[in-house]
């Protein structure tokens, strides 16, 4: 699922689920999640505005985790999208989307075919590339 990262100023005040991320991806009987966070696991509270319309998750470590992220990797431009797999029982990995690393890949320019690569071999006392 894709979750993003939310804002106030200049600081990460949480990350935002969404309501149908809620809807498919969390029992309503449980109370806190475990998150994987590269190398950290942390357990994450579900408040009771996270079921009743704030489909949100406040917990100051992972506003640390995603404020280095963000600084490291994408600047204080705007909410970054991120992805939220399902690694077992109320379980979760948090890494980055895949829709953030491809519009963010650059790819190598590729050289430019020089004269004699792009028509060919030219024969002995022909015209010089």
């Amino acid at each position: 699922m894709v979750v993003t990262s939310q804002y106030s100023g200049h600081r990460v005040t949480g990350l935002y689920v969404g309501a149908d991320n809620v809807r498919r991806h969390f029992p309503r009987h449980i109370s806190e999640i475990e998150l994987q966070l590269d190398h950290l696991r942390i357990e994450c509270e579900l408040g009771p505005d996270f079921w009743q319309g704030q489909p949100e998750i406040h917990d100051p470590r992972l506003c640390v985790w995603l404020e280095s992220k963000q600084r490291k990797e994408m600047g204080w431009r705007s909410p970054v999208s991120l992805s939220m797999i399902p690694s077992g029982q109320n379980s979760f990995v948090l890494g980055p989307s895949t829709l953030n690393s491809s519009s963010r890949a650059r790819r190598a320019p590729q050289p430019v075919a020089s004269r004699r690569e792009a028509y060919g071999p030219q024969p002995v006392g022909g015209a010089a590339a």
